[in-house]
């Protein structure tokens, strides 16, 4: 992944202090952080799992603007102190956090505590941030909060490549991800590898960490022509990538859909079903399918894979135009700088 490239500060004040709050390693998180300490101090709370109440508040305490990604458990106590103690924050949603989906146990937004406990943060945020259109609506529909209190500012996709590789496409369908029992239905893995079953002549590779146990469920079903590779370093992730034909994303939901962009941007066709944000990041530069089903996905594939080769550059330039990295820095900067003002 190509980073944003940080900028020295210029004379003599103090940089503001950036509080960035996280909890799950993820690239669009890193992408951020990174435009962050351009003009910031960025001080991490990286909590994948509890740290002591008196630990975040003195971290709290100490910064000027608290920076968190998605309404949760580890937003709560840092948004929450930031509003007491008057200081501005900006928080990221949309994706579980804002979800209500009770077909599939997806969500915080199905009701009880945990429902209560993200609106809370949400409201005590001085900015809301969101990275598509359709989680704008999602918000709107499963939530109180006013969309007019919600910016859309599209994630900014770094080009590794500089151009569409010019590496020989094999016969060869990716999909990426965490692999967990909570993503076998809501990132399609399984509809993936059944559908992996129904192509025999060509090769799938489901990339990705496992998580947990998740993975041999989904090894039982797994035909020859699949390859579970685990966790892959950036160098092999993109060239992996580089030589995919087709990228395929079952996804029930997505917030955005940060592997499809990269996907587009290696010329990777992408495979995606007409759901939540797919549509509205791969456009008319790749192929979307009525639903996850393996035979639909299946059908999808073969339609993937008897595109000329110009395709690939409109998947490419989609996102090189749509999604460009230089659009998340400005707008995100401007933001921050607003919130910081208006202490």
């Amino acid at each position: 992944m190509t980073r944003p490239s940080a900028a020295p500060p210029t004379g003599s004040e103090r940089r503001a202090r950036i509080l960035f709050v996280h909890s799950r390693k993820a690239s669009f998180v890193e992408i951020d952080r990174a435009i962050l300490a351009e003009r910031f101090e960025v001080e991490d709370l990286y909590q994948p799992g509890r740290l002591p109440p008196a630990d975040v508040a003195l971290r709290v305490a100490r910064c000027d603007l608290v920076f968190g990604w998605f309404a949760s458990w580890h937003t709560g106590p840092p948004i929450t102190l930031a509003w007491l103690l008057g200081k501005p924050s900006v928080l990221v949603i949309g994706g579980f956090d804002t979800a209500n989906m009770p077909e599939i146990g997806y969500g915080l937004q199905q009701g009880g505590f945990r429902r209560f406990a993200s609106r809370f943060v949400m409201r005590r945020a001085s900015r809301l941030v969101t990275n598509s259109r359709y989680s704008l609506q999602e918000i709107t529909r499963n939530t109180p909060i006013p969309p007019e209190r919600v910016t859309v500012i599209y994630h900014g996709v770094p080009d590794p490549y500089g151009t569409l590789p010019p590496t020989p496409r094999e016969p060869l369908v990716v999909s990426v991800g965490y692999i967990d029992r909570t993503t076998l239905v809501q990132k399609g893995q399984q509809a993936f590898v059944e559908t992996a079953r129904l192509l025999p002549d060509v090769r799938f590779v489901l990339a990705g960490p496992w998580l947990d146990d998740a993975v041999e469920q989904l090894r039982a079903k797994a035909p020859a022509n699949l390859e579970f590779t685990g966790w892959l370093e950036e160098p092999q992730l993109r060239e992996l990538m580089a030589r995919a034909a087709v990228y395929v994303q079952a996804s029930r939901h997505e917030g955005f859909g940060m592997a499809v962009a990269e996907a587009m941007l290696a010329g990777a066709i992408p495979v995606v079903v007409d759901a939540t944000a797919m549509p509205e990041v791969v456009g008319d530069a790749g192929v979307i399918v009525p639903d996850p089903q393996p035979e639909t996905l299946a059908a999808g594939v073969r339609r993937a894979l008897e595109l000329p080769e110009t395709a690939r550059e409109r998947a490419r330039r989609r996102v090189l135009e749509r999604f460009p990295l230089e659009r998340r820095r400005e707008a995100l900067l401007a933001l921050v700088e607003s919130a910081l003002r208006s202490r």
